[in-house]
């Protein structure tokens, strides 16, 4: 009896299974867009949980599979899911038709207090919220910074100087401590007696990490967001203590110091003496608790350490394979250093055409993230293809695609810095270089990251030459759900 009732829960299964699967491909077939077939139901979403390559490689498998479509359709479980694919609709969704598309795409608990920030955060509140951090990422607060991640950088120079086995490899770790120090003391005002033993430096490095349990947390958050809210599944619980006791001590001893630094600890106690947030518009209204806050350094913290790594280590990858562009953003940095006597500022950093150039190749092969995600909040219709896209539905934007397209950047796998210099970088169109993504929800610190990248790469660069080691295998990519992580591939500091 009961092997035949596990017969029949089973056929219902299957069969239920099966014809949601042949729902999403009529859904989308009425619509006059292709459907991805090999996997009605849960379209990449299963084979990223099996195998061993990132999200983004299955996307970009589609995106090969499927050249002249404007967008194609996905199995997203019982989500209408959309991958876009023509620059025309990916400028539609992250910018000219944003009120239809503000949505991340992700639904947090309201009692998950890590995540209560300005990336997972939608509608009035994300506005609100993002009104009230700008202000930390402007040319005046970037300048009046500059000196503790140039202090910061002269650090960690130092600690490479002393420490030769950490120059051996293992080095984009390394590099993860110095963007650590560096946003604890500019943004924070935090100094940890040991950057290479630092608590800060811990959950930058477990925040986003990759397990099957965080996979499946990572898809039920995009496609059973009903199903998160019942389990109440928390992002990031075992950090909470840690991080809002350390926001509340920074900002209690600000208040005793009192003493201004500029800093997101500055924009912290200016918010709580200002009393409520309110949004003249709606009428919205936000107590700045110390929870709250601490949701927002938690975002800028994790953003400015393994992001801001993955482009330094990216940057050094590409460096270490092409000895004459190394060369030449060496001769430059020495040229820059020699003409002020040594020193730098943000200013400074700024004449360094070559080496801007050489980051944002690096970051068009190797961007921090591969793609991102946005919710249709209410109907609509995509340009290309005349695509109708109804409330609720899932949408998927290419970047490591768009920036590996030859159609945008030719010969996209060789790297070529002179695409972005200022006789050639007209011919990139703007939509397709996504490195920070596009539109209002760009990102809120990408002057900061270019400044700390740029000022930990100079320093480097003026003491160091690089070497870059492959493995035999050839270099790939970490499983991961959105980071873009080499893996077979490492970088040795060579002293000069």
């Amino acid at each position: 009896m009961l092997f035949t009732v596990l017969i029949v829960i089973s056929t219902v299964i299957v069969i239920t299974l099966y014809v949601v699967g042949k729902c999403n491909e009529r859904y989308w077939k009425k619509r006059g867009v292709t459907f991805y077939e090999k996997n009605r139901l849960t379209g990449p979403f299963l084979n990223f949980l099996t195998d061993k390559e990132p999200l983004f490689i299955h996307l970009y498998k589609i995106y090969q599979q499927y050249p002249n479509e404007p967008a194609v359709g996905i199995g997203g479980f019982f989500t209408p899911t959309l991958y876009i694919r023509d620059p025309a609709n990916v400028q539609a969704v992250l910018s000219s038709d944003f009120n239809s598309f503000y949505h991340r795409g992700v639904e947090i608990n309201e009692d998950d207090v890590l995540a209560n920030n300005i990336l997972f955060l939608n509608g009035n509140k994300w506005k609100l919220i993002r009104q009230s951090m700008t202000p930390l990422f402007t040319t005046s607060k970037l300048k009046s910074m500059f000196y503790i991640i140039d202090k910061s950088a002269q650090d960690f120079l130092q600690y490479l100087k002393e420490n030769k086995e950490i120059q051996k490899g293992d080095a984009f770790h390394t590099l993860s401590t110095f963007c650590s120090a560096a946003i604890c003391a500019t943004v924070f005002g935090v100094n940890a007696e040991s950057i290479f033993d630092s608590p800060f430096l811990k959950i930058a490095r477990g925040s986003f990490r990759s397990t099957l349990i965080t996979n499946i947390q990572f898809l039920l958050s995009h496609f059973a967001q009903k199903f998160c809210q019942i389990l109440n599944i928390k992002a990031f619980k075992e950090f909470e203590d840690f991080f809002v006791g350390a926001i509340k001590q920074v900002i209690r001893q600000r208040e005793i110091e009192n003493i201004r630094r500029h800093d997101f600890a500055d924009i912290c106690i200016a918010l709580k003496n200002s009393g409520k947030l309110v949004d003249p518009d709606t009428g919205l209204e936000l107590d700045p608790t110390d929870e709250l806050l601490a949701a927002q350094g938690f975002f800028f913290f994790v953003a400015g350490v393994e992001p801001i790594a993955t482009a330094m280590f990216a940057t050094f990858v590409e460096l270490g394979k092409n000895p004459e562009i190394q060369k030449r953003v060496q001769d430059e940095v020495d040229g820059v250093f020699e003409k002020h006597s040594g020193s730098i500022s943000y200013d400074i950093i700024s004449e360094m055409v070559y080496l801007d150039m050489v980051i944002k190749e690096a970051m068009r092969l190797h961007p921090a993230i591969g793609f991102v995600t946005r919710k249709c909040v209410e109907d609509t219709v995509l340009p290309v293809g005349n695509i109708k896209v109804d409330k609720g539905t899932k949408i998927f934007v290419p970047i490591y695609e768009l920036h590996h397209d030859p159609k945008y950047f030719p010969q996209p796998e060789l790297f070529k810095p002179d695409r972005f210099s200022s006789e050639n970088k007209h011919n990139i169109l703007d939509i397709t270089y996504l490195p920070f993504g596009k539109g209002k929800r760009i990102c809120i610190g990408m002057r900061y990251a270019h400044m700390q990248v740029k000022t930990g790469l100079v320093h480097i660069l003026r003491h160091f030459s690089i070497k870059t080691n492959i493995n035999k295998d050839g270099m790939k990519y970490m499983k991961h759900q959105i980071q873009v992580r080499l893996e077979n591939v490492d970088v040795e500091f060579v002293p000069r």
